[in-house]
């Protein structure tokens, strides 16, 4: 099987604001409980409260910090000015320039539970759920890295890049793939695998 398997579709929108959020998925994904507006009024100056707001929306909603946090939509910018009680977007640009980005990152992983790809806990609960489903199912492997990308967000791990990911489901599906033939071949008398040999033979 091809590593590259990805469409262009899926590559573009892997980890980014590909389309503008629906307003579901904006409730969802940006809503700030008490807890969140707990730990953001802790921090100086708008800009930080907003550009802390915007990297933890972004991780629950995309997976992935963004290296700059100001390219967001529109929609999902406004929900939180509203919620954090900010008139202006402006302060963004002073948070940019500050770099206090990474630095909230951090906190978020530490606050919220968020894990690296590399996590061996992690890689062995995903390799697991793929397992079962590429031995139980016949999806593509486009299919899997799709269910494998919700399988993080939901447990909270970081997306790694779209070639890793992409690696690790075809080296996985491999895996399945040759033990199944296994499976299949050893019950096979070697009568039977002479007639299924000559069935590849053409006149």
């Amino acid at each position: 099987m091809p590593v590259s398997f990805l469409t262009a579709v899926q590559r573009e929108s892997y980890g980014r604001f590909a389309v503008v959020p629906t307003p579901e998925e904006i409730a969802r994904f940006c809503h700030l409980s008490d807890t969140d507006l707990a730990l953001i009024a802790k921090l100086r100056g708008d800009h930080n409260r907003l550009g802390f707001a915007l990297q933890l929306t972004t991780v629950r909603f995309l997976g992935v910090f963004l290296e700059n946090p100001t390219t967001i939509p529109a929609a999902v910018l406004q929900t939180l000015l509203e919620q954090l009680c900010i008139s202006s977007s402006a302060c963004l640009e002073q948070y940019q320039e500050a770099r206090q980005h990474r630095k909230h990152a951090a906190e978020i992983r530490t606050q919220y539970g968020y894990v690296e790809f590399s996590d061996p806990i992690a890689g062995f609960r995903l390799t697991r759920w793929l397992y079962a489903l590429c031995w139980s199912g016949t999806e593509r492997p486009s299919v899997l890295f799709e269910r494998a990308t919700t399988w993080l967000l939901t447990h909270k791990v970081l997306l790694p890049g779209a070639s890793t990911l992409e690696r690790f489901v075809a080296k996985l599906r491999s895996r399945v793939e040759t033990r199944l033939w296994r499976v299949l071949g050893r019950g096979i008398t070697a009568a039977q695998r002479t007639q299924l040999e000559n069935l590849l033979v053409t006149p």
